[in-house]
């Protein structure tokens, strides 16, 4: 039991009576606390210092604070001791998992955590076996591969790049399934598989961004071919639906208002490319059946018809001056027809005039040259072949391989490949040839590989195209050749010198 106490006197955390003693701070509060109104107010000294003696006093309220004074008052003998303020227990860590319980994997790894981690405090590494140190000893050195993740971004990055790579056309968000140069070159058509056509503004070859114009096709309606109908204000698209396919033409889109749109036609599967013809633009498609069709490039009007009578068309293309056609299918021989006008520019008839034997394989792509007099094939044989069509094919004349040129691209495993497309430069020296991704630049008179970019798009390269005049390429003219893609990506790349020092 506690007496009562004479002075008491405040130091830091405990209070030193009169008879020496020192008693917990918290007393302090507790006994101010308990007194009531009705009893002796305290009597205190307002002195900080351990002597209070010479302090002066005055009475204590029963709102004043006690905690920060010196005190005469008695304590209450009966009052409880208040219990001791409560200790933050540290947490203990918990026991690892028994090891049955551990996943097989964590079970191996268990002692092979790295020197890095740092492990909670209070509890010991445990210490490796002498099993382990032998596995450890017999198993070989192997070295730690960090797994970086990259930003998509990064792969254009660090990709080296080709000293012929001029640009790249983005803004596609579906693989780009076909493009053409307008006649000018100054307009560039893409179709792609969202279903909408792009026509880009190219003033420069090496501009930072293109003037884009869209045209959007009908909903369902997706692009396979595109084409230039009409100099450089109306647009051809070749386009599957659901129910077959169309052709759609769009006219004056340089006013960004579309004054013609029309189907003109419905097939399994179609393909376009034009040709002028006394001075006016005709289109011909071909479908996956046995029919080539000719269409009026202003009008959509249906010029005629021609039955290949193969099993299945792959390619139709017309020459440049509108006067041949050219179809292959998945057989080794290529047929020509000639296109027969009439004075007032329409089409007489179409004649079947020669047909291109020499391949052993199917042929995959063909070509015209600028002068319209020869045809270019490549084929699954591993052969080029340069053909003269300019013969006199009415007395019976058949037409003569000029040149027979080794395919100069192979595989890993050494196999040769196949072209998939073939584009000859507007001055008919450099020939453009693409096998999946990658793009090849041979010489149109000796076969020679003037330059190859390997792997240039991160898909399937599915059309090219040269611009039919120069572009201005930093202020300097330049022939420029476009390739498309699956990647959703178009590039533009210049031509490489036709005969190299």
């Amino acid at each position: 039991m506690l007496e009562s106490i004479g002075r008491l006197i405040l130091i830091d955390d405990t209070i030193l009576g009169a008879d020496g003693a020192l008693y917990p701070f918290h007393l302090l509060r507790r006994v101010s606390s308990t007194r009531r109104r009705s009893e002796t107010p305290f009597s205190i000294s307002l002195s900080a210092s351990s002597s209070s003696s010479s302090s002066s006093s005055r009475a204590l309220d029963n709102g004043d604070d006690p905690l920060l004074v010196l005190l005469d008052a008695p304590i209450d003998p009966l009052l409880p001791l208040p219990p001791p303020p409560l200790r933050r227990r540290r947490r203990r860590p918990r026991p690892p998992l028994p090891r049955r319980l551990l996943p097989p994997q964590t079970r191996r790894d268990r002692h092979h955590r790295p020197t890095h981690h740092r492990h909670r405090r209070g509890r010991r590494r445990p210490k490796p076996s002498s099993s382990l140190h032998r596995r450890r000893e017999e198993a070989p050195h192997r070295p730690h591969h960090h797994h970086h993740h990259h930003h998509p971004a990064d792969k254009d990055i660090n990709k080296k790049h080709h000293p012929l790579d001029v640009n790249t056309l983005k803004g596609h968000s579906d693989s780009v399934t076909a493009l053409a140069f307008s006649s000018d070159g100054r307009n560039l058509t893409t179709a792609c598989a969202d279903g909408v056509v792009r026509v880009f503004r190219i003033d420069d070859a090496s501009s930072k961004s293109f003037k884009m114009l869209r045209l959007n096709l009908p909903a369902g309606a997706h692009p396979t071919a595109i084409a230039f109908s009409e100099g450089a204000t109306s647009v051809v698209v070749a386009a599957q639906t659901l129910l077959g396919s169309s052709l759609y033409m769009y006219a004056d889109w340089e006013h960004h208002k579309i004054h013609a749109e029309k189907s003109v036609l419905n097939l399994t599967a179609a393909c376009a490319t034009y040709g002028s013809g006394d001075g006016s633009t005709i289109i011909a498609s071909c479908s996956e059946g046995t029919d080539i069709k000719i269409w009026h490039g202003k009008s959509g009007k249906d010029l005629g018809s021609v039955d290949t009578n193969q099993l299945k068309n792959n390619m139709a293309t017309i020459s440049p001056n509108g006067r041949f056609l050219a179809a292959a299918a998945f057989t080794a021989d290529v047929k020509v027809w000639e296109i027969i006008y009439s004075k007032d520019g329409s089409v007489k008839e179409i004649l079947k005039v020669m047909q291109l034997k020499g391949h052993k394989s199917a042929v995959t792509s063909l070509c015209f040259t600028p002068n319209s007099e020869q045809i270019i094939t490549a084929s699954k044989d591993g052969s080029i072949r340069v053909w003269n069509i300019n013969v006199r094919y009415h007395l019976d004349e058949d037409p003569k391989t000029l040149k027979v040129f080794p395919i100069p691209l192979h595989d890993s495993k050494g196999s040769v490949c196949h072209y998939d497309h073939l584009s000859i430069s507007p001055n008919g020296k450099i020939l453009a040839a693409t096998s999946g991704p990658t793009l090849q630049w041979l010489c149109a008179e000796t076969g020679r590989v003037l330059n190859t970019a390997e792997k240039v798009h991160e898909g399937d390269i599915t059309g090219i195209s040269w611009s039919p005049q120069s572009i201005p390429n930093g202020g300097a003219p330049a022939t420029v050749l476009a390739t498309a893609s699956t990647d959703k990506k178009v590039k533009l790349w210049l031509a490489p010198e036709p005969n190299p020092s």
